[in-house]
């Protein structure tokens, strides 16, 4: 399992999870709501869980 942080504007980080979520090799098991950082209006941070995905490979 592993824990990502994900920092950058709205549109970005939501760009990301679309493109985490059609992954085949990971499954995303959990994904925060967008969060302000601290000193800006423009970036925010969210965090995802994700597993490996129990794909056997030839």
């Amino acid at each position: 399992m592993l824990k990502i942080r994900l920092m950058g504007t709205k549109n970005d980080i939501k760009w990301f999870e679309k493109i985490l979520k059609r992954q085949s090799k990971v499954v995303v098991t959990d994904f925060s709501e967008l969060y302000h950082n601290k000193g800006t209006n423009r970036f925010y941070r969210a965090y995802a869980e994700v597993h490996k995905a129990n794909i056997k490979e030839n």
